[in-house]
């Protein structure tokens, strides 16, 4: 039985990462697939562990075999999660759970309609401008970018199945876990069997 494809996303500063990491230390059956950009690594991110570094160059090849599960040009740099390895996880029965903007979430749906897509909502928009700019991650022309993409990118939220607000790390943490175990025990995907004496 193939496992389950979750995609989480939301605006930048929500908080995306640090709640993939909590989730990620709980579930053993979850998986995280590394995404591949062309941006250039930002403080101590490492290529392979937090993405794979491509130049543009390398990413069009990829493309042009169809190397991508979904695929964006975002912020003037392209992103996309390649395709094989989240395939492969799913055939052997792993659940696996992606990090994607808006436009690779609609892909992801189009292609593989059974995917579960959570959006990251935020408490407000002055505090989502605040953790943005508090992070010190990016310069202020890539701020200035982001703050202009952020209606746009809550607009998106009807496209998803679930919604989660992060005003507490904690219960946002608590609320994608229980997104997690209720879509494991739909009637419809089985998974409940495995729990059942043979």
């Amino acid at each position: 039985m193939d496992g389950l494809l979750y995609v989480l996303s939301g605006p930048s500063g929500v908080g995306k990462n640090t709640i993939l990491t909590e989730v990620l230390a709980k579930r053993k059956n979850l998986t995280y697939s590394i995404s591949a950009t062309t941006r250039p690594p930002r403080g101590q991110e490492v290529d392979g562990v937090n993405y794979y570094f491509l130049s543009k160059q390398q990413f069009l090849a990829e493309l042009e075999n169809d190397g991508f599960l979904e695929w964006a040009e975002i912020y003037g740099h392209y992103y996309g999660t390649p395709k094989q390895m989240v395939l492969d996880r799913l055939h052997k029965g792993e659940h696996v759970i992606l990090d994607v903007d808006i436009q690779g979430a609609a892909q992801i749906k189009s292609n593989y309609p059974n995917a579960i897509l959570i959006f990251l909502y935020p408490p407000s928009i002055e505090e989502l401008k605040r953790r943005l700019l508090e992070r010190n991650t990016d310069d202020q022309e890539s701020i200035n970018k982001r703050l202009a993409y952020i209606d746009k990118e809550l607009a998106a939220v009807s496209l998803y199945d679930y919604v989660v607000v992060n005003d507490r790390l904690d219960e946002a943490c608590r609320r994608v876990e229980s997104i997690i175990d209720a879509e494991e025990i739909r009637v419809r995907r089985g998974y409940w069997k495995r729990f059942l004496d043979p």
